[in-house]
């Protein structure tokens, strides 16, 4: 008989929603070491999480986080809420011996994500951050190729992260656009992604300069009339980057490019080859090689949808394509073996803090206007 993990989740909204839809999918299609148990999930609304309990499929709902993460009968807390809760709901589960799984970025701050890592390794739970865009198969390809050495010495680094939701000013002052809650614009909610895509594939990032803005300052206060409110985060930002091992690298995300849904893109260049991914293209990665012959050079597209790709085989048949929602799922699979098998997930808290420590260092040299070290310290 498969053993069992009792999940609370913290947050009903656009990544909890996500997350509970992984918890159901995990068992039928990967058969995890550990079989999740949807046992509650938690929101301050009683009304709207008591309904997406029912509509998720979660046995019960709290109004209290931290009654949640001392419940006896709860083994792994998911914290899908908004970043300023994600450093004291860590932290409490991590004293209540529970295991963690967290959503990006770890923290609104350095200082606080350098918190929840000497809070989970104090505990010596299980910790992981869901940067999911690293399980996408043709992400785990394009690592694979990397690795392998296919494209020679890596040089360059380009990735741009560009969606449009924020275009219309008379959207409302949503909680991202408010620094007390959010910490950051673009940069926190984004560009943290394509940092940590930049850290999976290609290494550590040892300086950076940046520059950001924001272009509308006031927005609706929602349910109030004619009422505005000052944005106290970035629109968009961009920067420069040098890695530890000498590759240039360029950053740049924007919640305001029109006509850019979830336009994630990064391009890698080598001395043997190239590739480039793009997400609104998810199951294909384009590979270049000087190893082919001369006149049959040029950027291939490959569709990584076999069973051979990673994750692949527990879906459908070839060349039925994957989406948004499947990286979540592998997560939370990947989540569940390493805590039944004793291991550390991946990402884990200290990738968590490896990329914030980047965030940090673009908002120092936004507002320094200087080249700005990233912190280092052995995590």
């Amino acid at each position: 008989m498969t053993a069992t993990i009792n999940i609370g989740l913290v947050g009903y909204g656009f990544m909890g929603k996500a997350h509970s839809n992984a918890y159901r999918q995990a068992w039928p299609f990967f058969q995890p070491a550990l079989r999740p148990v949807m046992k509650a999930i938690c929101g301050r609304d009683e009304a709207a999480v008591k309904e997406a309990a029912g509509t998720f499929g979660w046995e019960e709902y709290e109004t209290s986080w931290e009654r949640l993460v001392t419940r006896p009968d709860i083994q792994a807390i998911d914290i899908s809420s908004p970043g300023d809760t994600h450093r004291d709901v860590a932290v409490a589960a991590a004293e209540a011996g529970k295991h963690i799984l967290c959503e990006k970025p770890l923290a609104n701050s350095l200082a606080e994500a350098q918190e929840m890592l000497a809070a989970v390794e104090k505990a010596r739970v299980k910790h992981m951050i869901n940067f999911n865009y690293r399980r996408v198969p043709a992400v785990r390809l394009a690592k694979k190729l990397i690795d392998e050495g296919a494209l020679g010495q890596v040089r360059h680094w380009r990735a741009t992260y560009l969606q449009d939701w924020l275009v219309d000013p008379e959207f409302p002052l949503d909680w991202r656009l408010r620094r007390e809650r959010a910490g950051s614009g673009a940069l926190g909610d984004i560009a943290a992604h394509i940092v940590d895509l930049a850290h999976f594939l290609v290494g550590g990032i040892s300086e950076v300069v940046g520059m950001d803005e924001t272009f509308i300052k006031e927005r609706p206060l929602p349910d109030a009339g004619d009422k505005r409110g000052a944005v106290t985060v970035d629109d968009a930002v961009a920067f420069l980057a040098r890695f530890e091992n000498g590759v240039l690298g360029t950053f740049e995300a924007t919640r305001l490019a029109t006509g850019r849904r979830n336009y994630q893109r990064f391009e890698v260049n080598g001395s043997r080859g190239s590739l480039a991914f793009n997400f609104e293209r998810m199951n294909e990665l384009e590979f270049f090689s000087l190893d082919d012959p001369d006149y049959a050079q040029g950027f291939r597209t490959i569709l990584v949808t076999e069973d051979v790709h990673d994750y692949v085989s527990a879906w459908w048949p070839p060349g039925h394509g994957l989406g948004y929602e499947h990286p979540f799922v592998h997560a939370v699979v990947d989540f569940l073996n390493a805590v039944a098998r004793d291991e550390m997930p991946q990402p884990s808290f200290v990738d968590g803090v490896r990329c914030q420590a980047v965030l940090e260092a673009v908002s120092d040299s936004v507002e320094a206007r200087r080249w700005v070290a990233v912190e280092k310290k052995n995590w």
